[in-house]
C-alpha cells in the first residue's frame, strides 16, 4: 500500500512539472480557442442580424418600385447603402433604383446608383450587370467613347455575347459599321443558336450598311468599238452595150 502511494506520488510529482513547465501554454490555447469560437458566433449572429434589417429596406425598395414611388424608393436604397452597403441586398436594390429612375427621366440618378454597384458590390456578377446598363444609358445620351470605355472592363465569359452585342449597339450609332459588324458577329458566335435574343442580333446585324464594294452593282463592260467596214468591193465593169451589127462581105447590089 505504502509502494502505491508512493507511485502514485510520484505521478502527481510529473504533472506538476509537467504544468509547470506547458500550463501557461495550454491555458493560453485554451483562452484562444474559446475566444475564437465566441467570435465566430458572435459574427454569425451579427451578420444574421445585418442581413434581417438589410432585407426589410430591401422590400420597402421593391414596394416602392412596383408603386412607381421615386422618393420613397430612393429613400430606403439610402438608408441600405449606409447602414448595410456590404450585404448581398444593397446593390441589387441599387439596380432596382437605376431602372426606375431611368424609366422616370432621371439619367443622371440611374447613373449614381449603377455606378455605387460598380464600386461597392462584392459581386462580380451584379457588377457586370450594372456596367452593362451604365454602357445602354451613354449609348442613349450619345456619349459613345465613354460608353465603349465601360464596356471595355473585364468579364465573365457568360457575358461575352451580350457585351459584344452592346458594342455593336454603341459602333453603329457612332457610324463605325465595320466594327459594328465584327462586334455582332462575335456576339452571335457566343449566344445560343436557339435563343431569341440572338435572332435580334441577327436583325441588327443584316440592318448595317454593306460593306464597300461588296454590294456594289456590276459595270457593264464598254461596247466594243464597230468594227471597220471592209472596203467596198470594186464593181465588175459593165459590158459594153451592144453597137451595130458589123456585115461581112459586099452589100447586095
Amino acid at each position: 500500500m505504502a509502494a502505491y502511494d508512493l507511485e502514485e506520488q510520484d505521478q502527481l510529482e510529473d504533472l506538476k512539472a509537467w504544468w509547470k513547465q506547458w500550463g501557461n501554454t495550454v491555458a493560453g490555447i485554451v483562452i484562444a480557442l474559446s475566444i475564437g469560437v465566441v467570435g465566430v458566433q458572435g459574427w454569425r449572429w451579427w451578420t444574421q442580424q445585418q442581413a434581417a434589417h438589410a432585407s426589410v429596406l430591401y422590400d420597402a425598395v421593391s414596394a416602392a418600385a412596383r408603386a412607381n414611388d421615386a422618393a420613397k424608393a430612393k429613400d430606403a436604397m439610402s438608408q441600405l447603402a449606409d447602414k448595410y452597403g456590404g450585404t448581398g441586398y444593397a446593390p441589387r436594390a441599387a439596380l432596382i433604383v437605376a431602372a426606375q429612375l431611368f424609366e422616370n427621366g432621371d439619367a443622371a440618378g440611374a447613373k449614381a446608383q449603377l455606378a455605387w454597384v460598380i464600386d461597392k458590390s462584392s459581386e462580380d456578377e451584379l457588377k457586370q450587370i450594372a456596367r452593362l446598363r451604365l454602357a445602354g444609358i451613354l449609348l442613349d445620351e450619345k456619349q459613345y467613347d465613354e460608353a465603349l470605355r465601360v464596356l471595355d472592363a473585364k468579364h465573365d465569359q457568360a457575358f461575352a455575347g451580350v457585351y459584344a452585342d452592346m458594342r455593336g449597339d454603341v459602333l453603329a450609332a457612332a457610324g463605325r459599321a465595320e466594327e459594328a459588324r465584327n462586334e455582332y458577329q462575335t456576339a452571335l458566335a457566343q449566344l445560343d443558336p436557339k435563343s431569341a435574343y440572338r435572332n435580334l442580333v441577327q436583325l441588327k446585324l443584316d440592318a448595317l450598311p454593306a460593306e464597300a464594294g461588296s454590294a456594289t452593282a456590276a459595270t457593264p463592260p464598254p461596247a466594243a468599238a464597230p468594227a471597220p467596214a471592209a472596203p467596198a468591193q470594186a464593181a465588175p465593169p459593165a459590158a459594153p452595150a451592144p453597137g451595130p451589127a458589123k456585115t461581112t462581105g459586099t452589100a447586095p447590089k
